[in-house]
């Protein structure tokens, strides 16, 4: 799924989200919109059969502590489509290395039609971490205008230290593979032989030298 492109003032627009939400603590229990298709919410949305239904969730990405799968897990597994995810809470975890499968099972059930919640234990740190990442690919944004758009949404999130950490970098990661991927295929190849090119007129330059030398030494013991 391509990155949705726009202009300043739909992206402003889109961070701000919607601006008639008063937010109270109990909302932190529920989940919230983040996209049309996405939600973000805490364990106790995902285990109501009801409530799911009732948001068109057709998609569940479970991420847990693995001390947590006892109560951290799919309930539902004839009404919906489950990815599970064993990460621990802890700032040593890598997300990056474990993002891009749960991008792709976003990606696929939103092009299905379907309707993706994302949830961990508390929907606070582990989860949001997840979904910030999968904002900022998706419009192209930079890391703080794609927290602040979850932020907007649910307010209750709080990536810890070193979930931050990897949101940041993975800005920088994301943009450099889109710029690999901007650059016309038939450009790279025509570097890529110029590289070698290059390459090979160095080797060539060594040998030279190589028989220079060689002849010198030839000249000097004769």
């Amino acid at each position: 799924m391509a990155a949705v492109i726009m202009n300043e003032e739909q992206i402003r627009e889109l961070i701000q989200g919607p601006g008639d939400v008063e937010w109270s603590y109990e909302m932190r229990r529920k989940c919230q919109e983040i996209l049309p298709s996405l939600l973000l919410g805490p364990l106790q949305v995902s285990k109501s059969l009801e409530t799911l239904q009732s948001l068109g969730v057709t998609h569940v990405v479970c991420i847990r502590d693995a001390k947590e799968a006892f109560s951290v897990r799919p309930r539902f597994p004839d009404h919906f489509q489950y990815m599970v995810l064993d990460v621990e809470d802890s700032e040593e975890q890598n997300l990056i290395r474990l993002f891009p499968a749960a991008k792709q099972f976003i990606e696929n059930a939103i092009t299905q039609g379907g309707r993706v919640l994302v949830h961990c234990n508390g929907g606070i740190s582990l989860s949001p971490s997840f979904v910030v990442m999968y904002v900022m690919q998706h419009f192209n944004l930079s890391w703080e205008d794609a927290l602040h758009l979850v932020q907007n949404r649910r307010y209750c999130i709080s990536p810890n230290g070193g979930f931050l950490t990897q949101i940041k970098e993975y800005e920088s990661i994301y943009k450099a593979r889109n710029a690999v991927a901007a650059f016309p295929p038939q450009q790279r190849l025509v570097s890529v032989r110029r590289k070698r090119s290059d390459e090979d007129s160095e080797d060539e330059r060594e040998d030279e030298r190589k028989r220079v030398l060689m002849d010198q030494d030839d000249a000097m013991e004769s």
